[in-house]
């Protein structure tokens, strides 16, 4: 984190020297450039996912780069157990989705950016074909961590993670986490591979190997902590 800080630190410094030139660092290493999904990720995606949770526009502009299909959601009340607010419904990407899901603006991008950077490469290295649908368990529940009756609030209740459970291919083949993820064969590769890619946009990635409760999905969140299980 100390490193992330003084890099983004450093390139603010050298965003700011350049204009001063009339230069311009490009968008992919320019600290106030729209986060691009088409663009790999970087030691500077972690901070401009950040900055999407509370600018509605610059969350857009991220999104119009992605090829995911979504729809701004109306804020809840402030009054409710767990308020919503800058929540997009996320309705397919590049494969289909077991159900659409509400996500904060950081989780909608960063989805995105897992899905053509690590989940599609993956697939298309181990299987030689794309996944045509993502299974998921839900994002939005407005509860505790693990359920606890006291405790911190969930990223779930945030709609701030997602659960993903298994995986179906283009040619109808399922792979799933809770049959699938012990073993040495190709789908046990390939959710690893899936797993380590999911690193790299999402801040909390947690599976089977982290304990008993995730046995059976990924989960997927955008919270303060940088986590890889």
């Amino acid at each position: 984190m100390r490193v992330l800080a003084w890099l983004c630190g450093l390139l603010l410094l050298a965003a700011g020297v350049a204009s001063q030139f009339g230069w311009r660092l490009p968008n992919a290493w320019n600290p106030w450039a729209a986060l691009d999904v088409r663009q790999p990720p970087n030691l500077l995606t972690p901070y401009k996912l950040s900055r999407l949770r509370n600018d509605p526009g610059l969350c857009r502009q991220a999104l119009e780069t992605s090829e995911l299909r979504y729809k701004a959601q109306a804020d809840s009340p402030a009054s409710a157990n767990c308020p919503l607010q800058d929540v997009w419904r996320i309705e397919q990407g590049q494969a289909r989705l077991s159900s659409s899901f509400l996500a904060s603006c950081p989780l909608a991008v960063a989805y995105a950016l897992f899905e053509v950077h690590g989940l599609q490469p993956a697939a298309q290295r181990i299987f030689g074909q794309p996944v045509a649908q993502v299974e998921h368990l839900g994002s939005f529940a407005c509860r505790n961590v693990y359920h606890r009756k006291q405790g911190r609030p969930s990223q779930h209740a945030t709609a701030n993670a997602l659960d993903i459970s298994g995986f179906r291919l283009q040619n109808g083949e399922r792979i799933v986490l809770a049959r699938d993820w012990q073993g040495d064969g190709d789908k046990a590769r390939f959710l690893r591979e899936v797993r380590q890619a999911a690193c790299e946009s999402f801040n909390t990635v947690l599976g089977p190997d982290y304990n008993a409760a995730h046995h059976n999905h990924f989960h997927l969140d955008m919270g303060h902590w940088q986590v890889c299980r």
